[in-house]
């Protein structure tokens, strides 16, 4: 069979019209009741309400209001959803994709340039429940987790440097399973301090002896959690340990006994785990070695890394710190000679960390012998808005502070019989018709 080439496997790109200045043209202006009510609880309550991260509440009429010029200029340059992820390059098609429609964005513009009209109160929706900070969010959509693990308990000051937990609990699996779903979930009182969590399984080799089996999940501020694509297993080991590492960053607020949880939803029962392909998620060597950047000065990073069987990469999580400001990935195919970036991130900002998660059909198919390349860039001039101090030399490192270049990547490691029959359905897909 005729290999097709790495970019006959992604979906095609759903370009976003460029953003304008002004509204398209509507018929007749839009209220606060009839449409952007609608447009609020979908994109911006989730955050915006009492007890949650935004800084003002969006609830009501006589909240959003005032806020009315500010949320048309932050819903014009895309500012707000917070989502780094170019509208214009790269695979389109993801889950869970915070980006506003352009018709929404339309919508609003419109309605703030009619002056915020309240409308016709009949028309106003039912309010939309979401869950609080310290509850799970995916549990609306999956019910509560099948099995929760937690960190042991740790003090974290009101005030200090960056520091790290990094405890070993055992799991209480009794028996392997596969996994559909995980999801990290810091504590309400120290939500603002806990800058990463991340955990890994141990199991006991032949000698007692405990070693990484693989990564359970990772959190970093922002983050939902992951889901396992069908007919992949990401799995959780019997009589395991989870080792954390947890990385607080104090914001004012001392928390005593403070503990981090991960969530696990297991596949169902009757779940073929022979049928299905491993699925792991790796922090792999993609930052290119050490670096400095020097005061007022700019950098770019690049990283490698190839695969000797085809692989499914399921979903992309760009990580960079305060000089970052926007990453990419793309494949290298030799036997074609041909690059394509399939994901990236243009607007980055440290203070949201989102799995890109690429719907079913579209997780981009990549074949043995291809390179993952990541190429990262940083400034630490004065016009990146979130740099603290430009004078400064800032080096690769743990700390906030200090910078970091990595991609957490989801890979089903695919044969060449899965791999094949993959493409099959793609081009029978594109073709309109059944394999």
């Amino acid at each position: 069979m005729k290999k097709t080439s790495v970019i006959g496997l992604f979906s095609a790109i759903a370009l976003v019209p460029a953003l304008a200045g002004a509204a398209e043209p509507i018929g007749e202006h839009p209220t606060y009741s009839r449409e952007v009510s609608r447009i609020i609880q979908d994109n911006c309550q989730i955050c915006h309400q009492d007890g949650q991260i935004g800084p003002m509440s969006f609830t009501s009429y006589e909240e959003v209001r005032p806020w009315a010029p500010l949320i048309r200029m932050k819903v014009l340059s895309r500012e707000m959803p917070p989502y780094q992820y170019d509208a214009d390059i790269g695979v389109q098609e993801l889950k869970g994709d915070w980006r506003m429609s352009q018709e929404d964005i339309d919508t609003l513009v419109a309605w703030v340039d009619a002056g915020s009209p309240m409308g016709n109160p009949e028309h106003l929706p039912a309010a939309k429940q979401f869950p609080a900070v310290g509850e799970w969010r995916l549990e609306p959509e999956l019910g509560p987790p099948d099995h929760i693990i937690k960190s042991t308990k740790w003090d974290v000051p009101g005030s200090g440097q960056d520091m790290w937990w990094e405890p070993d609990v055992p799991t209480g699996i009794a028996e392997n399973r596969c996994i559909k779903a995980i999801e990290t979930l810091p504590s309400q009182a120290a939500h603002g301090s806990t800058h990463h969590a991340n955990s890994q399984f141990l199991v006991q080799n032949e000698e007692g002896e405990w070693v990484t089996f693989g990564r359970l999940s990772e959190y970093a501020y922002g983050k939902l959690g992951e889901m396992v694509p069908e007919g992949a297993c990401r799995t959780a080991p019997a009589n395991s340990q989870v080792r954390w590492s947890i990385h607080y960053y104090p914001d004012g607020n001392a928390v005593a006994d403070d503990q981090v949880s991960v969530g696990i939803w297991y596949q169902d029962e009757d779940f073929d785990e022979d049928a299905a392909y491993e699925q792991d998620l790796r922090l792999y060597a993609l930052q290119g070695g050490d670096y400095a950047i020097e005061p007022h000065g700019k950098l770019m990073t690049q990283g490698f890394h190839s695969f000797d069987h085809p692989v499914r990469i399921d979903s992309w999580q760009p990580h960079l710190h305060l000089r970052g400001v926007a990453m990419n990935i793309e494949i290298y195919d030799p036997s074609t000679g041909r690059r394509e970036v399939i994901s990236q991130a243009s607007n980055w900002s440290a203070g949201w960390n989102h799995s890109h998660t690429y719907k079913d059909g579209s997780q981009p198919l990549i074949p043995a012998g291809a390179t993952i390349i990541q190429t990262a860039w940083y400034d630490n001039t004065a016009d990146n808005p979130f740099n603290p101090d430009p004078d400064q030399w800032v080096g690769a490192g743990q700390r906030t502070t200090d910078e970091m270049s990595h991609s957490w990547i989801a890979v089903t490691h695919l044969d060449e019989e899965g791999y094949e029959m993959m493409l099959e359905e793609r081009a029978a897909a594109e073709a309109g018709g059944a394999p």
